[in-house]
């Protein structure tokens, strides 16, 4: 993420409301309180933004479109389905470390996405979510994971995975990358074969 300085007024804009999401909600948050937080009069806001909406379709579709991508070069790899899923859960980790406060914004907030934006987000996140499935099934079909419900296991991937940004500190000892390794050892531990 680049300094503050290095960021455009509208990136600046963005990033300072993507902070008052996280700590106040997107609902509780006005375009007040983000002008005030900013320095400027509310009126100033909407010549780099329309909406508070603006700001919260901009954080929840840039982070789907960054776990998109991280995903799909995992799944064009030719390795085994333990290592995709290693690798699915190491970039998805990756992915969140890089921008903790959008990724709780993305986890926590997309829910207040007006029609047809909220329809479109829960897709992109159905089609995620299975691409995981996938990848899951296919470790079952080849002899990798047990005999497993995969709904329930990627389900439970998810719910340790998506609660990072509410626990993670980046000054800690551990970097994203070993952070996602071990958090992959211990999930899909519990997938294999015995």
């Amino acid at each position: 993420m680049p300094s503050v300085e290095k960021m455009s007024r509208k990136e600046q804009v963005i990033r300072k409301a993507a902070e008052l999401f996280r700590d106040h909600g997107y609902a509780a948050t006005s375009m007040r309180d983000l002008a005030n937080a900013l320095g400027i009069e509310a009126a100033s806001l909407y010549s780099h933004i329309k909406s508070k909406e603006e700001i919260l379709q901009s954080l929840c579709f840039e982070m789907a479109e960054l776990f998109r991508a991280s995903l799909e070069k995992v799944e064009n790899q030719d390795i085994s389905y333990t290592e995709k899923l290693r690798l699915g859960i190491r970039g998805h980790i990756e992915v969140m470390s890089k921008d903790l406060i959008a990724s709780a914004v993305f986890m926590n907030e997309h829910r207040h996405l007006s029609q047809p934006y909220l329809r479109d987000f829960l897709l992109m996140r159905i089609n995620y979510i299975n691409r995981f499935k996938k990848i899951i099934e296919g470790g079952i079909k080849h002899g990798e994971f047990g005999g497993i419900d995969t709904k329930l296991a990627v389900m439970t991937l998810f719910s340790s995975l998506n609660w990072m940004p509410n626990w993670y500190d980046p000054s800690g000892i551990i970097n994203p990358t070993d952070l996602g390794d071990q958090l992959a050892g211990m999930l899909i531990e519990g997938l294999k074969t015995k």
